[in-house]
This record gives C-alpha cells, sequence and structure tokens, in this order.
C-alpha cells in the first residue's frame, strides 16, 4: 500500500514538474454554435481528449456546444476579448476581422479543397492569418474541411431559373448576398442557430450549406429535396485568443497547435470519407436528390463575383486566386 500511494505522489511530481505550477489548472473553454454531433464540435472533443491526455490533466478542456454560448458572429468577438478562449466554427472571423479576404468563404470561388489549401498557404493566405490576428486578436490554429455546399428547398432545383424569387437563408455575410440576388434569390440573412425555425416557419424557404450541417440541423424534417449544385467549398477552424495563447508557456503552446492540426486533420478526413454517406442518410429520410447543373449556376454568378474581386477585395485578383 505504502509502495504503491508512493507511486501515485510520485507521478503527481512528474507531472507538476513537466508543466509546471503556472501551467497547472489551465483551463481552456471551447465554444461552437454547430450542434454537438456536427463534425466540427466532434473535432473539439477529439481536441479535448488530445490536450487533456497529453498535458496529463495539467490542462483541463471545457467544451460548450450548440451555440450555448451564442451565434458564431457573437463566440468572434468572444474570443477576441477573452469571453471564451476558443471556438470551433466556420469562416466568421475573416468576416468581421478581415473582410477583405471574404473570398475564401465565398460562393462560386474556389473549385474543390486543394484549390482552397493552396490559396490558403500561400502570401495571401499568410497576410489574411496576420489581418486577423492584429485586428481581431485571433490566432488561427488549424482549419479544416466541412464539405461541398449543396442547394435544400421544398422544390427541386436543377439551374438558376430555378432559384428565383426564392427566400433563400444565408449567413449575414453581404457577399453571399450579392452574389445569390445575382441569380435571382430572394436572400433572407439568419444566424446559424435559427437555421432551422426560419424553414420551419417559412420565413425562409430555402437553405444552403454543407450536407454535414443540413444533417445535423435535421433540415430533412422541414425540406423535401437537397439539390446538389456544389456552389462553395465550407472551411471550418479552430481558433483561439490570442492574449490567451500567449500567456501559455512554449509546451502548452505547442500542444494545443499540434492537438487542433490532428483534429482538424481528422474532421477533414472524416468529412471527405463520409460525405456520400451522409447524402445517402439524407435521401433514406426522406429528402429527394436533385443533380443539378453546376456549370450553369457557375456561369450564372459570374458576373457578381467579378465585380466583388473589384470592389470588396482588393488584396487579390480573381486571376490570381485561379492560379493556385
Amino acid at each position: 500500500m505504502k509502495r504503491q500511494m508512493w507511486c501515485i505522489l510520485v507521478a503527481v511530481a512528474l507531472s507538476i514538474f513537466v508543466w509546471g505550477a503556472v501551467e497547472a489548472g489551465t483551463v481552456i473553454r471551447i465554444a461552437s454554435s454547430f450542434d454537438p454531433k456536427h463534425t466540427t464540435c466532434r473535432a473539439g472533443d477529439y481536441f479535448k481528449k488530445l490536450v487533456e491526455e497529453r498535458s496529463q490533466g495539467a490542462i483541463q478542456v471545457q467544451t460548450f456546444w450548440g451555440a450555448v454560448m451564442g451565434s458564431e458572429e457573437e463566440l468572434t468577438e468572444s474570443v477576441s476579448t477573452g469571453g471564451v478562449e476558443m471556438q470551433v466554427g466556420g469562416g466568421i472571423p475573416i468576416k468581421i476581422f478581415a473582410p477583405q479576404y471574404q473570398f475564401m468563404n465565398d460562393p462560386f470561388i474556389m473549385r474543390d479543397w486543394t484549390h482552397w489549401k493552396n490559396v490558403w498557404d500561400a502570401k495571401v493566405g499568410k497576410d489574411l492569418k496576420g489581418t486577423v490576428e492584429r485586428k481581431g486578436r485571433t490566432r488561427y490554429v488549424e482549419v479544416m474541411y466541412l464539405g461541398v455546399r449543396h442547394f435544400t428547398s421544398n422544390k427541386p432545383i436543377q439551374t438558376p431559373k430555378d432559384v428565383q424569387g426564392l427566400k433563400l437563408r444565408l449567413p449575414n455575410l453581404p457577399t453571399w448576398v450579392k452574389v445569390w440576388k445575382e441569380l435571382g434569390a430572394l436572400p433572407v440573412p439568419i444566424a446559424l442557430n435559427e437555421l432551422f425555425t426560419s424553414l420551419q416557419s417559412g420565413v425562409a424557404d430555402a437553405s444552403e450549406g454543407m450536407v454535414s450541417q443540413i444533417q445535423s440541423f435535421r433540415l430533412n424534417e422541414v425540406q423535401k429535396y437537397l439539390s446538389l449544385t456544389g456552389h462553395g467549398i465550407q472551411s471550418g477552424a479552430f481558433t483561439i485568443g490570442l492574449d490567451f495563447f500567449n500567456k501559455l508557456d512554449k509546451k502548452s503552446q505547442d500542444l494545443v497547435m499540434q492537438a487542433g492540426k490532428e483534429a482538424a486533420e481528422w474532421a477533414t478526413k472524416t468529412t471527405i470519407d463520409g460525405e456520400s454517406a451522409v447524402i445517402a442518410d439524407l435521401e433514406k429520410k426522406g429528402m429527394n436528390i436533385v443533380k443539378a447543373d453546376q456549370k450553369a449556376f457557375f456561369e450564372k454568378a459570374k458576373p457578381a463575383v467579378d465585380k466583388l474581386f473589384e470592389t470588396d477585395y482588393p488584396v487579390t485578383t480573381w486571376k490570381e486566386i485561379l492560379s493556385y
């Protein structure tokens, strides 16, 4: 018994020695507006597991999913001001702190995830991250692929003419509104946590998003059709408050960054491997799957995208983005 107690005391002492008295008891609160079953939150759960195991419990991660701490916009501001240490979500930090780079998440621009990641890793992407750090006091830990964005509605959508006059729920992103107006839709900017109720109540007729979002928000209960428009590449990210991050010692910083990288890689692989299965699940639950004319949608949107690069994105050109 004495030997067992001695071993426990030695293990505790080693843990304190390894992590240091300052870092022992560190708490990271990480929040998301997504449903707990969504890939982003599952990646957050994986991040928690890695951090707590590798720090031997010296760093505790508390998770808050399902918008219990606010919308994506509210959480983005909260990370910036220190109200919460981390967020795992979509592209809202760019919208708030670096809107001149919003093309990273705009529809009808990126060809696929490889193209998106090439831009992110290029100089323009590095400048974006620097801008978010300076203006938002927020650091990107790692980005992840959340899927191709498609269209949901209560009628089949095959060509741009089919979206004419539809009240389309969109995130509160002015550039998205401009592009979808070009296609004839009537955009209704609504926060993500109000997505289901907006469709259920008729405030919006249709929505767009990646299939994991459509599944996790149970849109099959309020929308009859999933039209595969493939109009955008959705990224997600782990972000952390820069002031909080800078207070961590180097070992803890490295641990957090590595855990975020591995969790994001897990999310990307999970999404790529599972997109077809999610579509099949939505079909099984009653949604009718429609193959849309993607080329026609991209051509119809091109004038609006051309104009956005002239008016909203002075940091680069569409020609440069397409070159990666």
